[in-house]
């Protein structure tokens, strides 16, 4: 039976929270140090609390968002007592973080609005973004979808060699050229089989890291625009992939890809046994893009479709703020 969202079960919940075990002992140890020796929340509290947040890798855009909701409701209750904190920082941390849009659903399991249903994936060499796309891959197929990878990253012949190695495991058919060949042609390949084969799903990958942002730039642009010649609209959805562990250092990889391309959704791997999966809610309020799915270990199904209920629920279990 789910218990949060469609297709979510207690494994998935549990594996979760277990990913989530050091940022949530962080995060709680922060917060027990911020509210010590306090009965009520103050200018104090609220200053340690801030701190806290800070250096939880919630950033501070998100931190300044959270602290500014929490002392409206504390001029508004006129007394707040730290016990009570804690529920207030939970739900002000789930009404920050997005769903994603019916238009790009984010179960497996769901209806596509599109066929095929073009995505997009972008993010720099060594977050995880091939591991990713086999995962996904994996996943639709296990839904009863057939997918199509196509391999467009050709300035890396090892990124090539990779998708092709994911896409046995997956057992799902890939699309590939030269190293070196035009990646739009790739792409533009890759839809065409798509179509003509009736696939629901094509996945394409491209290249993590160029000369220059306006390479960057220039070269997702023409991908993007040779698909939608193929397939009305296409790509559908632009997924970028950031490692959690890093830090601040997502955000400003996501500052650099949502300036070059429209970012649709976000993918964030390697959150299990890091203390930064903060950055979770930092990023996905910063840009105002949903997390889409999130990688809690080396598994298959450790590719997570990302439920905010879900998330919120394995970051405060086991914790309280005292």
């Amino acid at each position: 039976m789910a218990l949060f969202g469609f297709g979510r079960n207690k494994d998935d919940q549990d594996k979760l929270e277990d990913g989530l075990e050091k940022t949530r002992s962080g995060l709680f140890g922060k917060l027990s140090r911020a509210v010590a020796g306090k009965d009520t929340v103050d200018e104090e509290v609220l200053d340690n609390l801030e701190e806290a947040l800070v250096t939880s890798d919630v950033g501070v855009k998100t931190t300044v968002d959270i602290i500014g909701r929490i002392e409206a409701r504390v001029a508004e209750d006129k007394y707040v007592t730290t016990k009570e904190l804690q529920g207030l920082i939970r739900d002000e941390i789930a009404s920050l973080l997005l769903e994603s849009k019916p238009e790009r659903p984010a179960s497996f399991e769901a209806p596509l609005p599109n066929s095929p249903h073009v995505v997009m994936v972008v993010g720099v060499n060594g977050v995880g973004k091939t591991t990713s796309i086999g995962k996904i891959a994996h996943r639709y197929k296990a839904a009863g979808k057939s997918v199509l990878l196509g391999a467009a990253d050709t300035f890396r012949a090892a990124a090539t060699e990779q998708l092709v190695i994911w896409s046995e495991r997956a057992d799902v058919p890939i699309v590939k050229q030269y190293h070196g060949a035009d990646p739009a042609a790739v792409a533009y390949d890759t839809v065409a089989r798509a179509k003509a084969s009736g696939a629901d799903v094509v996945l394409i990958d491209t290249a993590g890291r160029l000369h220059n942002q306006i390479g960057l730039m220039n070269e997702l642009t023409k991908i993007k625009r040779v698909m939608d010649k193929q397939v009305d609209g296409a790509p559908h959805e632009v997924l970028l992939v950031l490692d959690a562990s890093t830090g601040q250092n997502a955000i400003r990889q996501a500052e650099a890809f949502t300036q070059a391309v429209d970012v649709t959704g976000l993918v964030l791997t390697k959150l299990d046994g890091t203390a930064k999966g903060g950055i979770v809610i930092g990023i996905s309020n910063e840009f105002q893009i949903p997390v889409k799915y999130i990688g809690v270990g080396e598994g298959m199904r450790d590719l997570q479709v990302f439920d905010r209920a879900a998330f919120v629920q394995a970051l405060f279990e086991g914790g309280a703020v005292a």
